[in-house]
């Protein structure tokens, strides 16, 4: 049974959002009523994900549809993994060394979520929250966990948390590199192994929840 997805926004006063390090359990109980707090891993300085987030009563949000990634390869056969792996992202739509078809096509999933969130004057900072339906590559056992999160760091939760600096990410089997977007955001996130999606050659979708400003 496929899961249906809504696009909403809730026109509510501007949220302030606390992305530091961990925040202790008084201030979660304490949250004013346009307050966002994640509940970050203590002890971490560049976490991949909050535990969770504290959303105050008054905090407006957005929730974007499920998106996966845009069939922009012309020169793959229509409806093959392949055919979602954009060559403005991988010039030919050839992958580099250690790069996977999840990887590539989590990229051009991610890429479309940041127009999606642009288009109701968003960024990938003000994401709180995601939900990840991954399928398994062709031939696989199982779904390619470590190629998303490869290109969830391009994205996501790339900042540390306590000197500020961004922090290079691998592409790949490539030596780190700076990340595509710096972004210290970790929103909360479920990722999920299905059995398929609702393209034909989609490895990935991805659904976020933002704070509207």
């Amino acid at each position: 049974m496929r899961l249906s997805r809504r696009l909403l926004a809730l026109a509510l006063p501007t949220a302030a959002v606390s992305a530091t390090m961990a925040t202790p359990a008084a201030a979660h109980s304490r949250l004013r009523p346009t307050e966002v707090k994640p509940n970050l891993p203590a002890g971490q300085s560049n976490p991949l994900i909050a535990n969770g987030v504290s959303v105050g009563g008054l905090v407006a949000l957005y929730r974007s549809s499920g998106t996966g990634p845009a069939a922009r390869n012309t020169s793959a056969p229509a409806g093959t993994p392949e055919a979602y792996v954009d060559p403005a992202q991988f010039p030919g739509a050839a992958l580099p060394a250690g790069v996977t078809l999840t990887e590539a096509q989590s990229w051009n999933a991610l890429a479309r979520i940041g127009e999606n969130l642009a288009a109701v004057k968003l960024r990938y900072a003000d994401v709180i929250s995601m939900r990840v339906f991954l399928d398994n590559p062709p031939g696989a056992a199982t779904a390619d966990y470590a190629g998303w999160n490869r290109a969830y760091r391009q994205f996501f939760a790339n900042v540390d948390l306590v000197s500020g600096a961004v922090v290079p990410v691998p592409l790949g089997s490539a030596p780190p590199a700076p990340p595509q977007v710096a972004n210290r955001a970790r929103p909360s996130r479920t990722t999920i192994e299905v059995a398929s999606l609702p393209v034909p050659g989609w490895l990935v979708e991805v659904e976020v929840e933002a704070v509207l400003r």
